[in-house]
């Protein structure tokens, strides 16, 4: 006998199949399914309207014999159109899914999906700096991957000092001391922020603008996207 799960879902991929039908990549808090929506290009469909891209979305999925399983009800819970309007944030949000969804093909974790709804939640809202939150992104995207960013000491071991300049080695994956580095202990302290504090504490947080961009070049290095 099939079993169903109610599940809050992102839509990461859409792929049409045979006529009609459509093959969803979804990632929850269980982790990812991949499901079959019957009949959802047809105009009168129910289940079309709630498994839009860039929303979060109700789902119920009904177990199939094999690891494909049907979609039998959807519904929007929150639909982020904000991030439509602008083409940055609409390419980034992009970016993350797919990242995400390469990700968790191999490391299947349920922060998956609190990562990329926090993404798309504050992609959402034009006063969150943007910069801002691809910067936490990449830091919690690294981090899942097991390969945090390291804002405790610098390439010789040595504490991160207040008083000392630095640039990011990318060889190390760490922050070297240089007389001629940017990074300083503002930035120090706003990456510490970023990596260990919710997007929604870290977007509260003002006067980021002079040291956003390096914290962001830094995040993008690290995680090599």
């Amino acid at each position: 006998m099939a079993n169903s799960e109610r599940l809050r879902a992102i839509v990461l991929r859409r792929t049409d199949y045979a006529e009609a039908d459509r093959v969803l990549q979804l990632l929850t808090p269980k982790g990812r399914r991949s499901v079959i929506a019957k009949g959802v290009r047809r105009e009168r469909s129910k289940l079309a309207g709630g498994i839009e891209l860039f929303a979060l979305c109700d789902v119920v999925v009904r177990s199939g014999r094999g690891e494909l399983g049907l979609l039998t009800s959807s519904r929007l819970v929150a639909f982020y159109r904000h991030i439509l309007e602008d083409y940055d944030r609409m390419q980034f949000a992009y970016s993350a899914m797919k990242l995400v969804a390469r990700a968790s093909e191999t490391i299947d974790e349920p922060e998956w999906f609190s990562v990329l709804a926090t993404v798309l939640e504050h992609l959402d809202q034009p006063g969150v700096h943007r910069q801002l939150i691809e910067t936490w992104f990449y830091f919690h995207y690294s981090e899942l991957l097991g390969d945090e960013v390291n804002l405790r000491v610098d390439v010789t071991g040595a504490n991160l000092g207040a008083d000392k300049r630095y640039m990011y080695d990318e060889s190390e994956k760490a922050l070297r001391p240089s007389e001629q580095g940017n990074i300083v202990a503002d930035h120090i302290k706003l990456m510490r922020l970023i990596s260990a504090k919710p997007l929604e504490q870290v977007a509260q947080i003002g006067g980021i603008d002079s040291v956003i961009a390096d914290c962001w070049l830094i995040a993008r290095q690290h995680s090599a996207v």
